[in-house]
């Protein structure tokens, strides 16, 4: 597994971050915003962090564009958790994407989010080529996520 690990600048995490949390925390989904719910590896508590939930084929995805970040290791972990948006709260399960499979996913997320995040996939955009896609896949994990509740 890469060790590939983009971390946010202190805008992101106390200007970005903090407004996307808070419009979800409060029922208002930003392109899909939600919080992300999960259990700590090590200390067993909640952690929170805003993410994109990614829809594809009627199918959820979350996907990594930071990386192999907290959350990441944490979901592997716990093997799912809770998003929300206001006071609706989904349990789920996550099943990780093999490399292999997440050409398509990364291609569909670039679409949706390229202005936001494209900075952190190395030059790697929407329309690059498969081969590209492929390349860079290792470096971001991708969840399938299934509501349990």
């Amino acid at each position: 597994m890469s060790a590939h690990v983009r971390k946010p600048g202190w805008f992101t995490v106390n200007v970005l971050n903090r407004a996307v949390a808070w419009t979800a925390r409060r029922g208002i989904s930003v392109w899909g915003s939600r919080i992300l719910a999960v259990r700590g590896r090590k200390s067993g508590e909640w952690r929170t962090t805003p993410v994109n939930l990614l829809t594809v084929d009627g199918q959820r995805y979350l996907l990594a564009p930071r990386g192999h970040v907290q959350w990441t290791h944490n979901m592997r972990a716990a093997g799912g958790g809770e998003l929300r948006l206001g006071k609706q709260v989904e349990v789920f399960t996550a099943t990780e994407v093999a490399d292999d499979d997440k050409a398509p996913l990364l291609r569909a997320y670039l679409k949706r989010w390229k202005a936001e995040v494209g900075v952190f996939f190395d030059g790697v955009g929407p329309d690059s080529p498969e081969a590209e896609l492929r390349r860079i896949a290792p470096k971001h994990p991708v969840f399938h996520v299934t509501v349990t509740d």
